[in-house]
């Protein structure tokens, strides 16, 4: 990787790493989402490319937007253009990227929510589907669904999931001490033991709907791009 326009596209892409589907809560370049990347120089041009024409214009405009946040914040760039393409909305989104207009500025009168409190939205969804995948593999391995109140992140395994329940803590803005409960709502608030099953059953219902959706996405992307290894 001797040429600078390689290494570049390849930072390029380790930075787009960062950018998450907010619906799926996982990355658009896992997801396949991210078309092509053209570095020329110090301008980069990058195309994304979504499961069907007709997903939400919201959420697509949110990773394109992140896109170029990310690309832009690279020390190297100069002038950063991402496009969305094959999408019921491309044209508008691609020119309220160009001319770094914003969620309102782009969408006016149909940007009937905030940009970031959809962000917030699921964000918090995330840390739940998170916080549940910890406490479910706590039960299977023997632990009493009303002991999970007195669960703290100390007690947790220092893995892959206990890292992600980290991260996702600290997106929607709680701490991660050892000593703070793992069964806790979105404000840090823990959970009554009488509302332990029925709050983890809700969780459980929201982890499998994303990971649901990120199946089923796949599976569209695939078939919509006649891509190889398709999703079965």
């Amino acid at each position: 990787m001797d040429r600078p326009e390689e290494w570049r596209a390849a930072d390029a892409r380790r930075a787009l790493d960062a950018v998450v589907d907010p619906e799926l809560d996982e990355p658009i370049t896992d997801l396949r989402f991210v078309r092509s990347v053209e570095v020329t120089g110090t301008d980069v041009r990058v195309h994304l490319r979504l499961p069907t024409s007709f997903c939400a214009p919201n959420f697509a405009y949110l990773m394109a937007s992140d896109a170029k946040d990310v690309l832009t914040a690279l020390p190297w760039t100069r002038r950063v253009v991402v496009e969305l393409d094959d999408h019921h909305d491309s044209d508008l989104i691609n020119r309220g990227l160009a001319a770094d207009a914003g969620y309102r500025g782009t969408f006016a009168h149909e940007a009937d929510r905030d940009l970031e409190e959809l962000r917030s939205t699921f964000k918090r969804k995330a840390h739940t589907a998170a916080m549940e995948r910890v406490l479910t593999r706590m039960v299977r391995g023997g632990t009493p669904v009303e002991e999970l109140g007195r669960v703290t992140l100390g007690d947790l395994p220092d893995d892959d999931a206990t890292r992600a329940l980290h991260r996702r803590r600290a997106a929607v803005g709680l701490r991660t001490g050892e000593e703070l409960p793992v069964f806790v709502d979105h404000t840090g608030t823990a959970y009554p033991e009488v509302e332990l099953p029925l709050q983890l059953r809700m969780a459980r219902s929201t982890r499998i709907s994303i990971e649901g959706n990120a199946h089923f996405c796949r599976g569209l992307l695939a078939t919509r791009y006649d891509l190889e290894d398709k999703v079965s």
